[in-house]
């Protein structure tokens, strides 16, 4: 089972939740753990048993709910210890060192820094990477309006004296009201489908789904219509 951690103060829910079902499509068994310290994703994943942990299904997507470790997670699926969750990628969202660090997240799992340019954001995000004490290699996954290049340095600039070292290739994601809108709608239809999304976010959603995967474009591709079709 591969690990991805998406790191950041950013609300990332409802995008790993995309990223989840492509990977679905692409015949992947995907688990997405919420490790924040709000937890999102539990009030906006429909579920028959709330409690205070839990793992629901949710369009052929198993997500973890409350949990601090995957050895949490193995005893409340009833598994030994030895046995391996049978999954092919986690998706672990985490906002603090704490989470990073109990899911023994590794320097070679892959990682994705999720944030948009306000202060609180960037700052909030960039303190999960203070007490790392290894060099870890991490993607840009950025929410901008404008795109600007300054956006980006200034980022840079924050983040000098960390243990970081940021990919080449950066991640944009339009920082839209119509995208905004169009996750509201679909939370409320309680399905995970992209209408109404501009295409920039959609492509942006594939992308990540191609950079976890390794899959060739026209797989990708394949899965972007049939997530459309959804």
């Amino acid at each position: 089972m591969d690990k991805i951690a998406f790191i950041g103060s950013y609300d990332k829910a409802d995008m790993m939740i995309y990223v989840a079902k492509i990977l679905t499509f692409l015949n992947k068994k995907v688990l997405i753990i919420d490790a924040t310290s709000l937890q999102k994703t539990r009030y906006i994943i429909p579920t028959m048993k709330p409690a205070k942990q839990y793992i629901t299904t949710f369009e052929n997507v198993d997500i973890a709910i409350g949990f601090e470790s995957f050895e949490q997670i193995k005893k409340y699926s009833q598994l030994d210890e030895g046995t391996k969750l049978d999954y092919d990628y986690a998706l672990v969202n985490v906002d603090s060192y704490k989470g990073y660090y109990n899911f023994r997240l590794k320097t070679e799992d892959k990682k994705f820094f999720v944030t948009s340019f306000d202060i609180y954001c960037l700052r909030r995000g960039l303190q999960v990477f203070k007490k790392m004490e290894e060099q870890v290699q991490v993607q840009k996954v950025l929410f901008s309006k404008d795109m600007l290049p300054e956006e980006d340095q200034y980022l840079n600039y924050l983040s000098k004296g960390l243990n970081i070292t940021w990919n080449e290739d950066i991640i944009y994601f339009p920082f839209e009201e119509g995208d905004q809108s169009a996750i509201f709608v679909n939370q409320r239809s309680e399905r995970i489908q992209v209408r109404g999304l501009s295409s920039q976010y959609i492509d942006g959603i594939l992308y990540i789904a191609q950079e976890i995967s390794g899959a060739k474009q026209g797989d990708i591709k394949k899965a972007g219509k049939m997530l459309e079709k959804n």
